[in-house]
């Protein structure tokens, strides 16, 4: 098109000898360029729009590339670079980390087993390898202490408790919730660290119960439990930091929310190409 390639070298020539050339008039060529932008502008505008809807609606912890993958799965043809550029001219900020520092654990007790998992934080099937473990959050009434099992097929928080202690009976009940979903998991390995809670004679019993194959960290390595770190370390960032809780009751709500309806269904996950852990499992016909 003329008024294109008027365009396309208007910064090495002037625009009179451009349009003397193709035959066009100044006057034709700025119409055609204001009209363009237009177009452009609108559309930006409603790819704004959409960018700022997922923005909020992923709580603030959405970047560029889970903000294109969301928008590709509604039928968007937007360029990654295109949805970073006006994220950022939107003032957009995605929540960034701070440092957390771990739960103490207790003394030593029994029932110390060896490190099964060895790192191989994934699975080629579901029920195959779980991760455990116990971090504490902030209220205004004290500590709450959260228990949580994810199995490393899918990302998916399968199971966790809350409590005002951590007590020995705070992980029990994460993992009785835990096969209580999953039903009787079938060569099943699940590791945590070497913390009290894990320890008892109830929850070893437990494990024996249902043939669970259990697997520890080596004491005082946390890298052995990555995935579980890692997953605390994102519940942290994005959703405890922002919120000062006032009694237990409401970091208890808003916990579940955050794991339940916005971890387990909605997030996308890198590791799952950026699907949630939900949709990871229907995929993979998971019952």
């Amino acid at each position: 098109m003329k008024y294109a390639f008027v365009r396309d070298h208007a910064a090495q020539y002037p625009i009179r000898r451009l349009c003397q050339t193709v035959g066009a008039s100044p006057s034709g060529y700025y119409a055609w360029l204001n009209r363009a932008e237009s177009r452009r502008s609108k559309a930006n505008r409603t790819l704004l729009a959409q960018i700022e809807t997922v923005h909020f609606d992923s709580r603030q912890t959405y970047g560029p590339i889970r903000i294109h993958r969301e928008l590709h799965s509604q039928g968007s043809t937007a360029g990654l670079n295109r949805i970073a550029r006006l994220k950022r001219e939107a003032g957009l900020r995605t929540r960034q980390a701070l440092v957390w520092q771990q739960a103490g654990r207790g003394r030593t007790f029994e029932h110390i087993v060896e490190h099964r998992l060895l790192r191989r934080f994934y699975a080629d099937r579901p029920n195959e390898r779980w991760v455990a473990d116990i971090t504490f959050i902030p209220t205004a009434q004290g500590w709450l202490y959260l228990s949580v099992i994810m199995d490393l097929y899918s990302r998916l928080i399968v199971g966790w408790a809350m409590d005002k202690k951590p007590s020995q009976e705070l992980a029990t009940l994460a993992l009785e919730m835990s096969l209580g979903r999953r039903a009787k998991p079938i060569g099943l390995l699940l590791h945590t660290d070497q913390g009290v809670q894990y320890r008892t004679a109830r929850y070893q019993a437990l494990l024996a119960q249902n043939n669970i194959q259990p697997s520890m960290s080596r004491k005082g390595n946390c890298h052995d439990n990555a995935a579980m770190e890692s997953f605390f370390h994102t519940l942290k960032t994005e959703h405890v930091r922002h919120h000062k809780y006032r009694t237990f009751d409401e970091a208890r709500q808003s916990l579940f929310d955050y794991i339940e309806v916005f971890y387990n269904r909605q997030r996308r996950h890198s590791y799952l190409a950026y699907m949630t852990p939900f949709e990871y499992e229907r995929l993979h016909a998971v019952s």
